[in-house]
């Protein structure tokens, strides 16, 4: 029975690559029986099948090669339940942060869905929503560059990475600066946050309640017949503002090249 084969046959018959298998011959993971001084060939061995199989099983799992290389220099069975157990914990904390993620996503999936169908563009409406934890820094933002610069310092003191931030965006406008006509002027930029767990000084929360509501087919706010219409709509109905209005881009340009498929959110607190 053949007990010599070439890297080739190896990496034919465990699944692997040429390169994989050189690779782990250079950081020593995983070494040729034989190397033939002629002309430098490698070859291995039946006996060398469980090794590579033990490798193979721990990669599957996910587990760094340093942490493989470490197992089979000192190979003992603790070490080998200790290995997994930590990255049993690993896996753990990873299943945790794709549970976020797919949280996220269904989230925002769900926001574009509801807007795209809705019957009332362009039109007041009154929506009841959860308390909404954010993640918010109050300061006056008058510019693009304000808002970005802002964004920057929630990610960098929050720990976030900028893909939380896609569609989670919002500002707050004061219905006095409305009022003045100083639609610009905004006095904070907010992150709507899925996660509980996150502790930070610029945690807090968008209170539940009633708001009421108007999407405009613009990728950022800029026209006052909008809040025109809102203020018109809350007289009508003898309704009590009770806070900043939000502004809130669910499509926008970089979703899109179609201006007709732009849509922003304003909601206004309301008792």
């Amino acid at each position: 029975m053949k007990d010599r084969f070439t890297i080739g046959e190896i990496a034919k018959l465990h699944n692997l690559s040429v390169k994989t298998l050189r690779y782990y011959d250079e950081i020593g993971l995983f070494k040729p029986a034989e190397i033939d001084p002629n002309n430098n060939y490698r070859y291995y061995s039946t006996e060398q099948f469980e090794h590579l199989n033990t490798i193979n099983y721990l990669r599957s799992l996910g587990v760094p090669l340093k942490d493989i290389k470490k197992q089979f220099e000192e190979r003992h069975s603790d070490d080998f339940l200790e290995l997994l157990k930590r990255h049993q914990e690993e896996i753990a904390q990873r299943i945790s942060e794709l549970q976020q993620i797919h949280k996220r996503v269904n989230n925002r999936i769900n926001e574009i869905d509801l807007a795209k169908q809705s019957n009332y563009i362009h039109q007041p409406f009154i929506r009841h929503y959860e308390d909404q934890h954010i993640l918010q820094l109050n300061h006056d933002i008058q510019s693009q560059t304000d808002l970005e610069l802002s964004l920057r310092k929630i990610e960098n003191t929050s720990h976030l990475t900028p893909s939380i931030f896609i569609g989670s965006v919002g500002v707050t406008l004061p219905i006095d600066r409305i009022k003045q006509m100083k639609y610009n002027a905004y006095n904070s930029v907010f992150l709507v946050i899925d996660d509980n767990q996150i502790t930070n000084d610029l945690k807090t929360k968008l209170p539940a309640g009633r708001y009421v509501c108007l999407y405009c087919q613009d990728a950022r706010i800029h026209s006052p017949t909008y809040y025109e219409w809102l203020f018109q709509y809350i007289e009508k109905h003898q309704l009590t503002i009770t806070g900043d209005a939000i502004e809130r881009t669910i499509i926008d340009q970089y979703m899109t090249n179609n201006p007709e498929e732009y849509l922003s959110e304003i909601q206004i607190p309301i008792l």
